[in-house]
């Protein structure tokens, strides 16, 4: 009688958990917790019709929470409130979030920056140079920050030789349009507005080649992760079916791709394809390459944050960027 009593005990105890928490997947999140607040930006990517499409949620069976954010640096600091498990950042702001021991991993590559994003300046400015007493505009902790303290160095100027003002992406698009600003160093949708008016200086495609290689990855907090495998590689194949799709055929403006990118990013429609082709996106397999995850975004991660602490933007290295990258998912999502 006291045995039945206890196992009916238990089972009123389970009933009412499952009531009040839902029930449990294979993997012991409860079905309630199948969600993520994902922070993306405005860059121009196949990816965005991907989160137009509501294939991810159809995919994984999660709730996915997209949040707009105006650079890396703003993504970095809503995942270390917690308040966000995956985000999209370019390996400067990651570099930084790895070097104050921020606890996320670089999964995925979304974009080699190449020649997406550009220091454009006005009439009277040919040369990095001639930006000596400029005021410049560009977010600071992204790439373009990074680039740009690069291309000074390169040209034998100094942050004090110049201006630099903190903004976001529409902010210096408005900046642009005032006067307020000589130049600034950005990406779409706002490098497409600039550039009618100004003159391209430099790109990031040019600083890579000369040893200061940029691109734009997704990162995703370590403990969240250890809990969500499936959804990441999920997440994982779907990125690299959409980028197939679009480099087996690139989309024309008129693509319902490109009007979902366009709706996501600001951008007008007729510049979208531009926009993409600046980029490039590395395959599934690429992703697994020494190029890559398999040691080659640790390479930049650490040369990146050398360069951020010899300029005062971090305090001090990490022992180890290679601990931040990993490319578990991707090798998952090619068995």
């Amino acid at each position: 009688m006291a045995t039945a009593l206890r196992s009916c005990r238990r089972v009123a105890r389970a009933a009412l958990a499952f009531l009040i928490l839902g029930p449990l997947t294979a993997g012991g999140v409860r079905a309630a917790d199948r969600s993520v607040t994902f922070a993306h930006q405005d860059m121009v990517i196949p990816f965005r019709a991907l989160m137009a499409s509501g294939v991810l949620e159809k995919a994984t069976g999660y709730t996915v929470n997209w949040r707009k954010f105006g650079g890396g640096g703003d993504v970095i600091r809503a995942m270390a409130s917690g308040n966000v498990q995956i985000g999209e950042a370019g390996s400067s702001p990651i570099a930084a979030a790895a070097s104050q021991g921020l606890d996320i991993q670089l999964f995925w590559i979304l974009d080699e920056i190449a020649d997406a994003e550009q220091l454009v300046a006005r009439s009277g400015v040919a040369s990095v140079a001639d930006l000596r007493g400029k005021t410049i505009a560009v977010p600071f902790v992204s790439t373009s920050h990074y680039q740009l303290i690069a291309a000074l160095a390169e040209a034998g100027l100094t942050q004090a030789d110049v201006r630099i003002l903190n903004m976001r992406p529409p902010e210096i698009a408005a900046a642009w349009e005032r006067g307020d600003i000589d130049a600034t160093f950005i990406w779409d949708p706002v490098l497409a507005r600039v550039k009618k008016s100004g003159t391209v200086v430099v790109s990031a495609g040019d600083l890579a080649r000369r040893g200061k290689a940029t691109f734009d990855g997704l990162v995703v907090d370590r403990a969240w992760a250890a809990q969500n495998r499936d959804f990441l590689v999920t997440l994982v194949k779907l990125i690299a079916a959409q980028d197939a799709a679009y480099a087996a055929k690139p989309w024309a403006a008129d693509a319902p791709e490109v009007a979902a990118i366009a709706r996501i990013t600001g951008s007008a429609p007729a510049e979208v394809p531009a926009s993409l082709a600046a980029y490039r996106f590395p395959t599934l397999e690429a992703q697994a390459s020494p190029a890559w995850l398999s040691g080659g975004a640790t390479k930049a991660l650490t040369e990146t944050a050398e360069f951020l602490k010899a300029q005062g933007r971090v305090q001090a290295l990490a022992p180890d960027y290679g601990r931040h990258v990993t490319g578990e998912y991707v090798d998952a999502a090619r068995k």
